[in-house]
């Protein structure tokens, strides 16, 4: 029997962590927000609340559904606050073993019917589940950044996963207004699978010279309708995030056609993460980005 899911854990009140919350405060859930202090959690409730206030400004929600939503998230140091929650979403940093330790001490301080769910973008549903103590009741539930405003929802049963978790993994990404993609639990499931190789391509095409940052960015912008050219969307998701999903794709799948490319590697070890870090593909620290290559 699918469960009936009102209150929601999130873990790591970061970029995703705190979009999730977002989109489950707004469609009516209880929330609770854990992350490793108090001030992430802080720092998180004040770009959820900055975000819906844009989201005032656009009239897509009233000044109510603002005020209601931010009463609705409640922050959880520890993770014996998110004893009853009915499912708890881990939307921690893109590595394993991180998460793995995540799920251990989780495990041991909710309720045993608690779904437990992932928003790993590239990492085993199955290899997550067999560390925990209910590997039928966890599922991948991957959302797409920047989560209020993309509208699909990756939802990736791990070889245990039963149909009830998944049901009731289903109905809840329904009540979000989220369109689901279902994928097999194989490395980076259908978008990262598709849309990572292309932005390694991307810097493939630079590091061989084959055309500049701005070139390149404009090309598939205006040659391909992109919205964001592959390396402004690098910058965007983090060198770090793409590179950790290049690894995974091809230690995962074994063919060369997933390598890294060594330029991606490089501006990692430099620190050059993107716009998280003020520097990437693109310069954030003037007016404008200024490509750096």
């Amino acid at each position: 029997m699918a469960a009936k899911i009102e209150t929601i854990g999130v873990i790591g009140a970061g970029q995703m962590g705190n979009g999730i919350a977002h989109v489950c405060a707004l469609a009516g859930y209880s929330v609770l927000m854990n992350d490793v202090s108090g001030e992430r959690i802080k720092a998180g409730l004040a770009t959820i609340n900055g975000n819906m206030a844009r989201q005032v400004a656009r009239k897509s929600i009233s000044e109510d559904d603002r005020k209601a939503a931010l009463a609705r998230i409640k922050p959880a140091e520890k993770y014996d606050e998110l004893a009853n929650c009915d499912l708890v979403i881990e939307s921690a940093i893109e590595k394993e073993d991180v998460k793995r330790k995540i799920f251990t001490d989780l495990c041991a301080s909710i309720k045993p019917e608690a779904i437990v769910a992932t928003n790993t973008s590239s990492i085993s549903i199955t290899r997550l589940a067999a560390i925990t103590d209910r590997p039928e009741r966890f599922i991948g539930i991957h959302f797409m950044n920047p989560v209020p405003l993309m509208e699909l929802v990756e939802l990736i049963r791990g070889i245990a996963t039963d149909d009830a978790t998944f049901e009731s993994s289903k109905a809840f990404v329904g009540t979000l207004g989220k369109t689901i993609a279902v994928s097999e639990d194989f490395p980076a499931f259908i978008v990262n699978r598709i849309l990572l190789p292309m932005i390694n391509e991307a810097v493939y095409t630079l590091y061989e010279g084959v055309g500049n940052v701005e070139a390149i960015d404009t090309a598939m912008r205006l040659g391909a309708h992109h919205p964001m050219g592959p390396l402004e969307l690098a910058d965007f998701i983090g060198l770090d995030t793409c590179l950790s999903v290049m690894q995974v794709l091809h230690e995962g799948l074994a063919d060369s056609k997933y390598r890294p490319c060594p330029l991606l590697v490089k501006y990692v070890e430099a620190g050059w993460l993107g716009r998280k870090t003020k520097r990437g593909f693109y310069d954030y620290r003037g007016e404008k980005p200024v490509p750096t290559r």
